[in-house]
């Protein structure tokens, strides 16, 4: 068991053992006060969105230079929508995972459960289609 959240740690499994592993028993602290946790993260879309936030902050630092540099403006904004869509991929998987995890186990979870899953799903898509 790990760090008194009753999680088997994932040891030396394999890595598609570990990824099952942590999606079925990920020590999400559904009922946890001190900070909400995902209920469930596979371990291969963590595993590439972490990529894609390093390739992200490869191309900030590169805007950064850019304006250091007084490059074109329309070269930078060029390069400020590219990060843009990239940081909406991010999402769109994060999203994804929210709703194969987190979401599916509030609505299954009963009535009051899966009303404030509603309103959170309807809050989360009202703020991301702007």
């Amino acid at each position: 068991m790990s760090a008194g959240r009753g999680t088997p740690g994932a040891g030396g499994a394999t890595p598609s053992a570990r990824s099952e592993l942590h999606a079925t028993n990920c020590a999400c602290g559904v009922h946890d006060t001190d900070g909400r946790k995902a209920v469930g993260v596979d371990a291969d879309i963590k595993d590439a969105n972490l990529k894609r936030l390093r390739r992200i902050e490869g191309q900030v630092r590169g805007l950064q230079k850019m304006i250091e540099e007084e490059r074109y403006c329309a070269d930078v904004l060029t390069q400020l929508s590219s990060v843009h869509e990239a940081l909406r991929g991010v999402a769109r998987e994060v999203m994804r995972n929210h709703l194969k995890h987190c979401a599916s186990a509030a609505i299954r979870s009963g009535e009051v459960g899966a009303e404030e899953m509603y309103d959170e799903l309807l809050e989360l898509m009202y703020k991301h289609t702007r």
